[in-house]
């Protein structure tokens, strides 16, 4: 194992606890709340210490829904090749890999996140490949893509949105989980589901986030 990586999942094991996201009880992940230092460190402080914004850390309100609604119709991911766009925690590649997709790609560009990734999919015993490279822009080799809460920035969401939209036109299905951030794109999208989504007001302005799965194209 690569020093770095064994430091990743030191550090991800010495800051998180196993924890079971509300909306998805079935999966366990590596989570920091409110016993850690983490959970409580500002972006400023991690900046100074060398710390990405753990967005790995946390059960995002998006990231839940989307994953819920994979468990929930495992036809859409069944037999399929499925990639996890900024996966994070990884917690909807492993439920896509849970519901019997025939490969599951986990996408991110945070060195922590593929650390994470690994000791995740361990701890609910599935088998993830992880890629590093920014893939905005290219061809997948894929039939489904997942995406969990991505619109939360302008300029991400603006590098996105016709993205998406190339995938859906060559025939890919692309699936969001949004809890209404300011950066959806709001034309070319179906409503397939709505979820009313556990969250922390530490991480969100409410205790329950309306979460929507959306379908390009």
């Amino acid at each position: 194992m690569p020093r770095s990586a064994s430091r990743f999942k030191d550090f991800i094991l010495a800051n998180t606890a196993l924890i079971a996201p509300p909306h998805v009880p079935e999966i366990s992940l590596h989570l920091a709340d409110e016993a850690h230092d983490l959970w409580h460190r500002t972006e400023e402080e991690l900046a100074e210490i060398g710390l990405p914004p753990p967005f790995w850390a946390f059960a995002w309100a998006g990231g839940q829904g989307l994953a819920r609604h994979v468990l929930d119709n495992p036809q859409i991911v069944r037999g399929k090749r499925v990639v996890d766009f900024a996966t994070g925690s990884g917690l909807v590649a492993i439920a896509a890999a849970k519901a019997g997709a025939a490969g599951v790609t986990a996408c991110d560009i945070d060195p922590f996140c593929e650390a994470a990734v690994s000791l995740n999919a361990a701890v609910n015993g599935v088998a993830i490949a992880f890629n590093s490279d920014d893939r905005i822009g290219e061809n997948l080799d894929a039939d489904v893509l997942l995406a969990g809460d991505v619109f939360y920035d302008r300029a991400f969401a603006e590098r996105l949105a016709p993205w998406f939209a190339q995938l859906s036109d060559a025939g890919m299905t692309v699936l969001v989980g949004d809890p209404g951030r300011s950066y959806l794109p709001r034309a070319n999208l179906t409503r397939l589901a709505e979820y009313q989504v556990p969250v922390t007001r530490a991480l969100e302005d409410t205790e329950i986030k309306r979460t929507t799965v959306w379908q390009f194209g």
